[in-house]
């Protein structure tokens, strides 16, 4: 059974295959040809401690995610999530992984709000807002950069001088929130805000948002005004049960990001548009399957 640490899936995962990947994965789930349970989040200590049971079984993968949610590590210098991947084959049951799971958490999650910008997002995006200046932030901008020519970045951070440092490292410009929102095509939330940050009446017309952050049913990101716009979701049941933002703003959904990649569902154009992602674990689950498949044939390669 191989033993795969985030070093070695750092040297083998790339964008380019994890952002079709995450297409099919949501495919598959929105066709029900997934067996997925919801999220079990196990409370350890409110608003500090949690820990997440993610199991999922596909065609081609099957497997289980545990995750440490620690949002009281913020500015400790750790992680605010750990996790370790099982990935066994799904027509014998034999067990074929066990990988770090914390980075295909990072990379997945950007690499499916890639997906979907590339599907919602106006053709001519140039500009990008991100709200947060953390892991997500930068795996955000690597992903999403794949989807679109953006020329301008701008960062904003509740730390300033979290955000002037993302700004050095990346040609970017910290600014405050509000500014930063508007006039931006593409607006990526990735925080832990308890209560609204984001004011539906900063976004222009057409702008695309990816809230991936404030992963608690009480927990939200945007208003109200924001929510109202056309809103696609990862998963209906996920987000009923997960999300504050769309629990409490009653906002309806559009449809999923996979009835939106199969086509099933089309959004018009130049519609202001938000994508609220909770994480699914088929999108963990093929993420590792897709490492699996790289290291394989490498090992494959180095024995001939």
């Amino acid at each position: 059974m191989l033993y795969l640490d985030e070093e070695e899936i750092r040297a083998l995962l790339r964008w380019d295959e994890l952002i079709p990947a995450m297409e099919k994965a949501l495919i598959e789930f929105s066709l029900g040809r997934v067996v997925q349970p919801v999220r079990n989040m196990l409370t350890v200590e409110e608003g500090r401690r949690y820990l997440g049971i993610m199991p999922a079984v596909a065609h081609e993968a099957m497997g289980a995610k545990l995750v440490s949610f620690y949002p009281g590590n913020e500015g400790t210098g750790r992680a605010t999530h750990h996790a370790m991947i099982l990935l066994f084959r799904p027509d014998t049951g034999e067990p074929l992984a066990v990988m770090d799971g914390r980075l295909i958490t990072e990379m997945r999650t950007a690499a499916v709000s890639a997906a979907v910008t590339k599907y919602l997002a106006a053709p001519d995006a140039q500009i990008l807002a991100l709200l947060g200046s953390g892991v997500q932030a930068h795996a955000h901008l690597q992903a999403l950069s794949r989807v679109r020519p953006f020329h301008k970045i701008r960062v904003w951070s509740r730390t300033a001088d979290h955000a002037e440092r993302f700004a050095d490292q990346n040609n970017a410009e910290a600014m405050p929130i509000a500014d930063a929102v508007r006039g931006a095509d593409v607006i990526v939330t990735a925080t832990s805000a308890l209560q609204p940050i984001v004011d539906g009446d900063w976004l222009k017309p057409g702008a695309h948002v990816n809230a991936v952050g404030s992963p608690r049913p009480n927990w939200r990101e945007l208003d109200d005004r924001a929510m109202a716009n056309i809103l696609v979701v990862d998963s209906r049941e996920a987000v009923l049960k997960e999300s504050g933002d769309v629990i409490l703003s009653g906002a309806k959904i559009f449809a999923e990001a996979g009835e939106i990649f199969a086509g099933t569902k089309t959004v018009p154009s130049a519609e202001t548009t938000v994508f609220k992602s909770v994480g699914l674990a088929i999108e963990d689950i093929a993420t590792a399957k897709l490492v699996y498949d790289i290291a394989a044939k490498a090992v494959t390669a180095s024995d001939r």
